[in-house]
């Protein structure tokens, strides 16, 4: 994560929710500092995770999306504790879900994507 950054906005260009919270930043303009960060590309790593789910408002769990499960051998109990979760994710960074949204104090899943504009119309203030 850029330390000068005021967001870190992990994307997928795949992804039409992730996409959408990159128009709501961009639309911030330059009152805030935004690092858009291609995960599938550069995956965070295991450190990273710890400290996004330090911080997430979401349940860590929900980190990680559920298709492929079956294909993975994954099970709800690979979820139930932060090891597993980032265990998976360092494995299988594209089942992170998306797109995640990390401050200095906070991180959250950008689903709805009303939770991005609320964080950057208050940001924008």
């Amino acid at each position: 994560m850029c330390p000068m950054a005021d967001v870190t906005l992990y994307h997928n260009p795949r992804c039409t929710k992730s996409r959408q919270a990159l128009q709501i930043a961009d639309e911030a303009g330059d009152d805030v500092s935004i690092d858009v960060i291609k995960y599938l590309e550069v995956p965070p790593t295991a450190d990273e995770l710890r400290a996004i789910i330090a911080k997430l408002d979401d349940p860590p769990a929900r980190l990680v999306r559920r298709e492929r499960w079956n294909e993975l051998d994954i099970v709800a109990d690979d979820l139930a504790t932060t090891d597993g979760i980032v265990a998976i994710l360092t494995e299988h960074p594209e089942l992170m879900e998306r797109p995640l949204i990390v401050t200095a104090d906070r991180a959250f899943i950008g689903r709805p994507t009303e939770r991005v504009s609320e964080l950057f119309d208050g940001l924008a203030r």
